[in-house]
């Protein structure tokens, strides 16, 4: 009998969900597009923020096919009360800190589902995924310099997904940094 994904360790998890990068794909702004609509239906809720970061919505870079999303609150909304919800209603909470969690859909015991989604349950301000998305959006090169970095790591670390994200830790934190200063007042 096969282990839930409860019960697996870290590394029978990076074993079945790999790092996998593909060149860009249209349907990912519609996959976001949907899955947007979905949480806002569920969620009811006006005065939160739901946002396409991650690669995926990096124009014309390879990326791992798995759309991050961004849900911002207001900070007097409880975070377990979201939590609730979006276990309700498919996501698994990953990770949990004070004032983030992260919750995946799309993760199943025989692999990834045709459509994966990883979503960043943050409060409003805490958004620098927003900023770096923007800055490579502008920047071309950049973005090229991103996608080739990101390429050189595929392989090594193409079963240590934390590996994976450190390695690329420094470039997305030099380039956040920029762009917090070029859009100081956007978000």
């Amino acid at each position: 009998m096969k282990k839930s994904l409860s019960e697996m360790t870290l590394e029978e998890m990076w074993k079945l969900f790999p790092i996998i990068l593909s060149e860009h794909k249209s349907c990912w702004r519609e996959w976001y597009n949907k899955e947007e609509k979905r949480i806002a239906t569920f969620i009811g809720m006006k005065n939160i923020k739901i946002y396409h970061i991650g690669s995926t919505a990096i124009n014309n870079i390879w990326a791992k096919p798995i759309i991050d999303i961004l849900l911002e609150i207001p900070n007097d909304i409880s975070m377990s009360v979201i939590k609730e919800m979006l276990l309700n209603n498919g996501y698994i909470c990953m990770h949990e800190e004070k004032n983030r969690k992260s919750f995946n859909r799309g993760y199943t015991n025989e692999g990834f589902a045709e459509k994966v989604f990883h979503l960043h349950l943050h409060y409003y301000g805490d958004n620098d995924e927003l900023f770096f998305r923007d800055y490579m959006n502008e920047n071309f090169v950049l973005a090229k310099k991103y996608e080739k970095l990101k390429l050189s790591l595929w392989k090594e670390f193409k079963y240590n997904r934390d590996a994976y994200t450190n390695a690329k830790s420094s470039f997305v934190e030099k380039y956040t940094k920029c762009a917090k200063k070029k859009y100081r007042n956007r978000y």
